[in-house]
């Protein structure tokens, strides 16, 4: 008798499996949450990049793209799929996109060493040396890049990083205001 109770937890334990595989066929896995598409941009103060320093001034994050739509790049300089995104940062600044980089948990001097070796594609770099703006945006890792319009809404996020021409377009297509209809006579 004694036996049979002890397999009682691995047939429990084969039940949740079952469980989970089920679970994981019916799941498609293209989706991935973007919480903050469709919200603002959170409030987040950092400190920006001044040469190889953090500060002495600070900026608000919401406030970065003064009136106009912005890219915000989350990466580090020990990430190496940073590396690989790079040169797709340096064509959206040559295309006059504004970019705005988040220096996620590094220290301002590999910063500075990462954008003097690899070119700095941003209109500024801000210092998250604790995470705290990766904790704002819900990041999963580096790099990750929002879109954010002209009002401060996030209209679109890439996890890791941009690599494929059409989700760069894609990204900077949502950014862009819609249209809006001319005023007509009464």
């Amino acid at each position: 008798m004694n036996r049979w109770l002890a397999l009682i937890p691995l047939a429990v334990l084969a039940a949740l499996a079952a469980m989970f595989v089920g679970w994981s066929l019916k799941r498609d896995p293209a989706f991935k949450p973007d919480a903050l598409v469709g919200q603002t941009i959170p409030e987040t103060v950092l400190p920006l990049l001044s040469g190889d320093q953090a500060g002495p001034g600070n900026l608000d994050l919401k406030t970065a793209g003064v009136g106009r739509p912005m890219l915000v790049n989350v990466f580090a300089s020990w990430c190496a799929p940073c590396r690989i995104e790079h040169p797709k940062l340096l064509a959206l600044k040559a295309r006059g996109v504004a970019v705005v980089g988040i220096a996620y948990k590094d220290e301002p001097v590999a910063t500075r060493a990462f954008l003097d070796e690899l070119g700095d594609p941003y209109s500024m770099v801000l210092v998250d040396r604790e995470g705290r703006a990766g904790l704002d945006l819900g990041i999963s890792g580096v790099p990750e890049t929002f879109a954010v319009d002209a009002m401060g809404r996030i209209t679109g996020k890439q996890s890791g990083p941009l690599l494929n021409d059409a989700d760069i377009d894609r990204l900077v297509a949502s950014m862009q205001a819609p249209p809006r209809p001319a005023p007509t006579k009464r």
